[in-house]
């Protein structure tokens, strides 16, 4: 029996790329599955973080391997594109606009909203042009957010088909067992990493009116701008003292589940979807989860019927043992990894 050939074409990141590659590897094992790895200027795989093998190509540079690039895309009956971050890579589809029809975008989230985020100069408008074709023309958008999708078809006019997908093994939640919470102190969550786009700052201000009560606030800062990582623990140490607790270095995942084990209480303030991976555990685990009710994430938990906080209503009450539960079993049943696999195998057989 012939399978088809699936070409998954990765801008590098490690929280999602290993993970992934692994899942295709272990429940797909018979179908024709290759990866081409690419990097971004300002992220670069890691000595020994990944190897070429018999499926998986790296490419530091797109424009340089733009010819193998493109002969690969050719042979492949599938192009899975994991984020468009990459403006060569958006020159390359362009050019060879056919093979449009039979690509499917996984939205990462940046890589749909930096048309509101980017600033918009002379530079911007040359690429957007590239960028507004390929995205009009795509063949196939993945995302289980369907707000995401509508902001495709208001922003680019795309005309393609959305498949609802978890996408990625850090979207699925995994049940396990975390240490009781001890002492008295109400534990805070503040964001996901270090980028603007958490708008830490905002939340600094918000909190200031409970610092003096027995809280903690935990800042994930390890992942993302090391400069504003900087900024973001300095301000929060001047404002909160040893209240404050900055998480500069990287923590492996049983110590951070750990962690947010221990959690009372998370605030996402981004302007548009983010920090996903972050808000399914922290729901899973029946933490109370505050964000702002104008971005995408927010009708999506609605519509599955999660009990979320308006982050305009922000108080440190802990959320009430009804909601609590209906949260852990909605989160288990809807983002399960049996989920994730047959979704992923319809994408991958249709």
């Amino acid at each position: 029996m012939s399978h088809d050939t699936i070409l998954h074409l990765f801008c590098w990141d490690n929280k999602f790329v290993p993970s992934f590659r692994t899942l295709i590897r272990k429940h797909f094992v018979n179908a024709g599955h290759r990866f081409i790895i690419y990097t971004l200027p300002h992220t670069p795989i890691a000595s020994g973080v990944l190897t070429a093998s018999a499926d998986t190509v790296i490419y530091p540079s797109l424009l340089k391997n733009c010819f193998a690039l493109s002969k690969a895309m050719h042979q492949a009956d599938k192009i899975i594109l994991h984020g468009l971050f990459s403006n060569h890579l958006y020159y390359i589809l362009a050019l060879q606009p056919w093979l449009l029809k039979k690509c499917y975008w996984i939205i990462w989230g940046g890589d749909l909203y930096n048309h509101e985020t980017m600033q918009k100069n002379w530079r911007w408008w040359k690429d957007w042009f590239f960028r507004y074709f390929v995205i009009k023309h795509i063949g196939h958008f993945v995302t289980y957010i369907k707000g995401d999708f509508e902001l495709a078809k208001k922003w680019y006019r795309a005309t393609g088909i959305h498949h609802e997908c978890l996408m990625y093994p850090s979207n699925t939640y995994q049940e396990f067992i975390v240490p009781a919470k001890t002492g008295t102190t109400t534990n805070i969550l503040v964001g996901n990493s270090a980028t603007p786009s958490n708008n830490h700052l905002d939340v600094f201000e918000m909190l200031l009116a409970y610092k003096n009560e027995n809280i903690a606030i935990y800042c994930p800062l390890s992942y993302g701008d090391a400069e504003y990582a900087r900024q973001v623990a300095k301000k929060g140490t001047e404002l909160f003292g040893n209240k404050f607790v900055p998480l500069m270095d990287f923590i492996d995942l049983e110590n951070y589940k750990k962690l947010l084990g221990q959690i009372d209480i998370a605030i996402f303030a981004h302007k548009r979807q983010q920090g996903m991976g972050n808000t399914i555990a922290l729901l899973g685990l029946g933490k109370k989860i505050y964000m702002r009710n104008d971005v995408t994430q927010w009708d999506f938990f609605n519509g599955l019927g999660i009990k979320l906080f308006d982050l305009n209503t922000l108080n440190l009450s802990f959320i009430d043992n009804a909601n609590k539960q209906h949260n852990m079993d909605i989160v288990s049943e809807y983002f399960s990894e049996a989920a994730l696999l047959q979704q992923l195998n319809s994408i991958f057989s249709r």
